[in-house]
Order: structure tokens, then C-alpha cells, then sequence
């Protein structure tokens, strides 16, 4: 028995129109599982904290719909099975999951065997100097990264994936800024100037689908960070189609970092997201990896 639990706001709103699809499969497939679909997040969670610890969830949403819900996912022990049905899927893509049919990766996320993977939790003071904990499953961006997430959301409603990040990417850079960063993986510095980003990622990809770190591991008991900067707009323009084609971590001024712990100050703040989902202005922030916190089913087929 388990629980499905889909967001209806998934994929702008689209996700809803497929539960009488998933009610329909269950019935004849899984009679012993239940589908929910609160409107709300506070419904939501409450859920999942009803749920036993340790017992199976399956999600159907995006990179987006796991964030939201990650802290309840990891306080009761649940076992995540996960449905794509988001904008971005990087998660998906690295759990070996994104492009299966919806019954067949329902299917898996019911009777597949789970596996641990690492998660990242980042602790995080704001312009108010109020202290915020957030967990993350595939990426924590600072900078760049960030105001191009939140101008996403923003971002016209029939635009998916990776072209609404591109959309958003270009809105961005005709804004082109950067921030005074100073960074320390592991106690050592790695930058201390300006900086167009400093991000973090639990997986290869991030942005829809966009190979950032392509040799980043779900299970590796570590995170990737992903520094870049500065640039001016001319050398952002030349940096985002090598970025597509995963040419960028060639360039000199774009460098790659695993660590167990990072740590980021900017004293002005930095535009701060978390898989995708904005969270506000950071002047200081601490990124853990959390080694093999969540029981995940990926595909058989899954790299990790």
C-alpha cells in the first residue's frame, strides 16, 4: 500500500487533468494505494507527516513539488517513489526516471526497490538577519542562477522546460549583474571577489535539463559546487550555448568543487533557489550534503 500524492498546480495547472487518468490505473492496478491531490502545500504536508514512518510515497510533480514537500519527506523517513510531472525534471533525470510513460514510471515508483541517495540542506540568514533552513534535492543556486529562477516563475504560463529557462535567462542577462561573494568548500577558500554565480548541485543537471555539473552523483555522499565569474554580458552570451552543449566547464573562469560543506557571504545578499524555487535574499549561507538521507526508487537503468 502507498500513497500517491500528485500536485494538480504541477506543469502549470496541467498535471490536475491527469487524475482521472492515475485514478482510473490505480483501480485496476494498485486497489490497495490512495490518490490525493491537495490544493494546498499546508495540506499536503500535513499528509505526509499522517503517513508511517518509513512507508512509500509517490510523488507526481516537478523538481518544485519535491522541494516543497522534502521536509516532510525526510522528517518521517518516507520511502519516495516519484511520477515526472513537472517544468524542469532534473531530479527525475538523475534518478534515471525522465521520459518514462506515465504507467510504467507509476508502476516502478510503486514496486521498485529503493535505494538511499544524498540530499543538501542549506542554512541560510536573510536581509532581516532571520535564520532559515531549506533542503534541496538537485540544486542550491546563488546569484545568476537564482534571479534566473525567479524570473521563471514569473514567466509566461505555455512556456516549459527548457525553453521558459531560456526565456528567463535572457530577461535576465539584459540586467546583468553580479555579487561579492567569498567562498569556502571544506574550510578552504575558493573565491573571494565578484562572482556571477556560486551554485551547488546534487545533480548533473539543473534549469530543465542543462548539464551544469554532468559528472555530479545522487549518491556519491557529496555536492558539486559550480562557480562562474565575473562576466561581462558579451562573455555570459558567448558562456550559455556552451553551457547547452555541457563545453563550459572548460572556460577559465567556471570551475567545479565537491565538498562536504560550503560556505557563502555576501554582505549586500545574494538571490538564493532551491530546485528551482526562489527563496529570497541570502547575506549568509551554509550548504551540508546530506549523505544517503532519502530512500529513493530509481530506475534499474539509473547511472547511480
Amino acid at each position: 500500500m502507498a500513497l500517491v500524492l500528485l500536485n494538480p498546480h504541477a506543469q502549470g495547472g496541467r498535471a490536475a487533468r491527469r487524475i482521472p487518468v492515475l485514478q482510473d490505473w490505480l483501480h485496476t492496478h494498485a486497489p490497495g494505494s490512495t490518490l490525493a491531490a491537495p490544493e494546498s502545500l499546508a495540506e499536503s504536508l500535513a499528509l505526509l507527516h499522517k503517513q508511517p514512518e518509513g512507508s512509500r510515497v509517490v510523488a507526481v510533480g516537478g523538481d518544485g513539488t519535491l522541494n516543497r514537500w522534502l521536509p516532510a519527506l525526510l522528517e518521517r523517513r518516507l520511502t519516495l517513489g516519484l511520477v515526472p510531472m513537472g517544468s524542469g525534471n532534473d531530479s527525475a533525470r538523475a534518478l534515471g526516471l525522465h521520459g518514462l510513460r506515465q504507467d510504467a514510471a507509476l508502476r516502478h515508483a510503486l514496486q521498485a526497490t529503493a535505494t538511499p541517495v544524498d540530499t543538501g540542506m542549506v542554512s541560510w540568514t536573510d536581509l532581516q538577519a532571520q535564520r532559515h533552513e531549506t533542503p534541496f534535492l538537485s540544486s542550491l543556486t546563488t546569484g545568476f542562477d537564482s534571479a534566473i529562477a525567479l524570473r521563471a516563475i514569473q514567466g509566461p504560463r505555455w512556456l516549459r522546460g527548457l525553453p521558459r529557462y531560456l526565456w528567463a535567462t535572457v530577461k535576465e542577462m539584459a540586467q546583468l549583474q553580479t555579487w561579492p561573494l567569498t567562498v569556502h568548500a571544506d574550510g578552504q577558500l575558493l573565491s573571494n571577489g565578484p562572482a556571477l554565480f556560486a551554485s551547488t548541485l546534487n545533480t548533473p543537471t539543473f534549469g530543465s535539463g542543462l548539464p551544469a555539473v554532468p559528472h555530479a552523483r545522487v549518491d556519491d555522499g557529496q555536492l558539486d559546487a559550480l562557480l562562474a565569474g565575473p562576466f561581462q554580458l558579451a562573455g555570459v552570451c558567448m558562456m550559455l550555448p556552451r553551457l547547452v552543449l555541457g563545453w563550459h566547464l572548460s572556460h577559465p573562469m567556471v570551475r567545479t568543487q565537491a565538498y562536504r560543506t560550503l560556505d557563502i557571504t555576501c554582505p549586500n545578499g545574494v538571490p538564493l533557489a532551491a530546485d528551482g524555487e526562489y527563496l529570497g535574499v541570502a547575506t549568509a549561507l551554509t550548504v551540508r550534503c546530506c549523505p544517503a538521507s532519502l530512500n529513493t526508487v530509481t530506475h534499474l537503468q539509473c547511472p547511480t
